[in-house]
């Protein structure tokens, strides 16, 4: 549920990773697993999905089992975005160095149309892309995980899958914060789920409850038993389908038939001595670290120091550019010829960043996407984990929004996604987190809609540097960039990198989010007096990582989450 004076201020851009406008009080205490691991690691959103992981690593699985078992955990234990009705990405590195991407982001049904969302008289219908059964993408995350396991995956798939199931059917306790997050969605499942669905009770959910989930406990039954079919035909599509002519949606059976993931090579670039391998479009996160790493490469950041207000002034100029690009470059690369190279050549990058007055903030309208010659959710979630070889995988995965629509398939007992809100419903009209966007992410049938999704792998010495991601929707971005340059320009371990403070600014609208106490009142002063707008709020993401060191694994888990990390 939107509050219009909260988009106003683009207050709910600081409510990220969580979206929860109660008041759940952050857990003082980071949740830094002791380490070094010598045989792998694990880093997720819940203790409960971090140890399945750890378990299939345990029982000989590599990187890739390990990730699928943890999504369908997830979609169990992390209701708010873990999901079987949503999609996501993958990038992976192989033990010896070889790299690959999986694009499981959601699609346009058949029957979506540039306009869908729009009035009669051309207006954007509030909430429309958000609250309704027309919101939903065709969703991918079942399928990345079929592509996913049968390219790579070593234990047989039904081991992979039944954790989640038990999960589901016996239940578990909830933490405070799932309590938190399910009084604070009730009103709206009660609305949009008239008598099905075991997300209410009679009186509000507190710590300890045990969630039990006995339809979504069947689903997945047919996921372990019929691998892609289990999801995409018999009994779960019937029930998609009917659930859709119920509610006016779009999704068809036959645009569950012909959802297909799709494997695209990483994009990887250098920032000094390290190598990034990120994600391509459609998500516009792996573009854009790139283009972040290289504006603020040439600065002596470590001499300056962390959040001081040069490094805070200079990382805001390299943002407000990026974003504006951001704005007008990306979307679907089968839809819309995205101009990488463009956008990653040093020259316009370059030429960009001599724009900016280091005596004054430079206005956003004055900045435009630059010329050549010739978004997501707050409650996505991220996974990060490193296999005894040294195989990785960095997957993030979303429904959008805080529980997506908020609309489970009746019967199959799983949340549908409200993805439609990261196409541009009408060009230059923001989206929920205030993003703006042009054609090329216009609303199409079969085209993946734009993401800040940023899975990212980093390599040393074409060693295994660091793998890293995080949710928070468009403070993905820079939450991954801040992390990255915490461990490389600022020597924190990764527990400290995770934990640290984080600032944000996306071109519009024209101000730079901070969390509470992230910049010291004189850094904040040196900043306003040349004109920046610093807005203090809410945490932002939940950056999940490892790194790698010659004694092994050490982990960041957020502490703004229930995230975990265990190794062994």
């Amino acid at each position: 549920m939107h509050h219009p004076h909260l988009l106003k201020q683009a207050a709910i851009l600081l409510f990220c990773a969580t979206i929860l406008q109660t008041a759940v009080a952050q857990d003082p205490a980071a949740k830094t697993p002791d380490g070094p691991f010598r045989n792998g690691m694990v880093v997720c959103a819940t203790p409960n999905a971090s140890k399945v992981g750890l378990d299939i690593l345990k029982k000989g699985g590599n990187a890739v089992d390990a990730a699928v078992a943890v999504q369908f955990a997830l979609a169990v234990t992390h209701p708010e975005a873990g999901n079987i009705g949503g999609g996501g990405f993958m990038v992976y590195r192989s033990a010896k160095g070889n790299t690959n991407t999986l694009d499981f982001r959601e699609k346009g049904p058949a029957a979506a149309s540039a306009n869908m969302f729009l009035d009669s008289a051309g207006n954007v219908v509030k909430d429309m892309s958000l609250a309704t059964h027309q919101a939903s993408g065709v969703p991918g995350s079942v399928d990345g995980m079929v592509e996913a396991h049968r390219k790579y995956g070593k234990l047989k798939w039904a081991d992979l899958v039944q954790p989640a199931i038990d999960l589901a059917r016996k239940g578990f306790a909830i933490s405070r914060r799932l309590a938190g997050s399910l009084n604070w969605g009730g009103p709206q499942f009660r609305k949009l789920n008239p008598g099905k669905t075991y997300f209410l009770k009679d009186v509000a959910w507190k710590e300890g409850d045990l969630l039990v989930q006995e339809d979504l406990a069947k689903t997945l039954e047919l996921i372990r038993d019929k691998g892609r079919d289990g999801f995409y035909a018999g009994k779960v599509a019937d029930e998609i389908a009917a659930e859709m002519r119920a509610g006016n949606g779009l999704i068809s059976k036959a645009d569950l038939q012909n959802y297909h993931s799709v494997w695209r090579n990483a994009i990887t670039g250098k920032y000094k001595d390290y190598k990034i391998i990120t994600m391509p479009p459609p998500s516009s996160g792996g573009i854009a670290l790139l283009q972040l790493l290289h504006s603020v490469e040439k600065y002596p950041l470590h001499r300056w120091g962390h959040n001081q207000d040069s490094t805070v002034q200079l990382i805001v100029e390299a943002e407000r550019r990026v974003y504006a690009d951001r704005s007008k470059y990306l979307g679907d690369p089968d839809f819309y010829k995205v101009p990488v190279d463009s956008l990653l050549n040093p020259t316009y990058l370059d030429n960009r960043m001599k724009t900016f007055n280091w005596n004054a903030a430079t206005p956003s309208s004055s900045i435009q996407p630059g010329a050549f010659v010739g978004y997501e959710s707050d409650q996505t979630t991220h996974y990060s984990i490193v296999d005894k070889e040294g195989n990785s995988v960095s997957i993030t995965t979303t429904l959008n929004g805080s529980f997506g629509s908020k609309i489970l398939v009746g019967g199959a007992g799983f949340l549908l996604n409200n993805e439609m809100d990261d196409f541009s419903s009408k060009p230059g009209v923001p989206n929920m987190f205030g993003l703006i966007g042009g054609k090329a992410n216009s609303i199409q049938a079969g085209k993946r809609m734009l993401s800040s999704m940023t899975p990212t792998i980093i390599e040393k010495g074409g060693k295994l540097f660091m793998v890293v991601g995080t949710p928070g929707g468009s403070t993905i971005i820079t939450s991954v960039f801040q992390t990255i340059l915490n461990v490389i320009e600022f020597d924190e371990d990764m527990q400290q990198a995770v934990t640290s403070k984080r600032f944000h600014h996306q071109w519009l609208p024209d101000q730079v989010n901070i969390e509470k106490d992230a910049l010291d009142p004189a850094a904040i002063s040196k900043l306003e007096q040349k004109g920046y707008k610093i807005i203090s709020g809410g945490a932002s993401g939940r950056v999940d990582a490892i790194l790698v060191t010659k004694d092994g694994y050490y982990g960041g888990a957020d502490p703004r989450g229930d995230d975990t990390g265990l190794g062994w």
